[in-house]
């Protein structure tokens, strides 16, 4: 029964420490309505990142010219995208990008697809 209390304990403690790790980030100057501001604007850009991604991954699954299982990609937080992986032809790779270039959102896009 104590070895069970122990391993809870102990594994209760790992869990906590990148949470620690991250409000750590937090407690330098500024007051608290200006770090829920940050914070909140960080969340806010990786939402808008993540739906760039998810709406190009989702043009490329639905291209039948195009693999999607083989092409990753990836949105900085200025709009960026970063395509990378195989495709079979430069034709599936600059389709991959015209695809990319028509989300709304899309800065530039960033074309390291390797041809196979």
């Amino acid at each position: 029964m104590k070895s069970k209390l122990a391993i809870s304990l102990a594994l209760m403690g790992a869990l906590a420490l990148p949470v620690a790790g991250y409000t750590s980030d937090y407690t330098g100057g500024g007051s608290e309505s200006d770090r829920s501001s940050s914070a909140k604007e960080s969340a806010k850009e990786f939402v808008k990142d993540s739906v760039i991604t998810t709406k190009i991954k989702a043009k490329l699954a639905k291209e039948k010219d195009v693999s999607a299982m083989h092409i990753k990609v990836d949105t900085d937080k200025a709009g960026v995208v970063y395509l990378s992986g195989t495709a079979k032809s430069q034709a599936e790779a600059d389709r991959a990008v015209a695809l990319a270039r028509e989300v709304e959102g899309v800065t530039s896009v960033e074309n390291k697809i390797e041809i196979k």
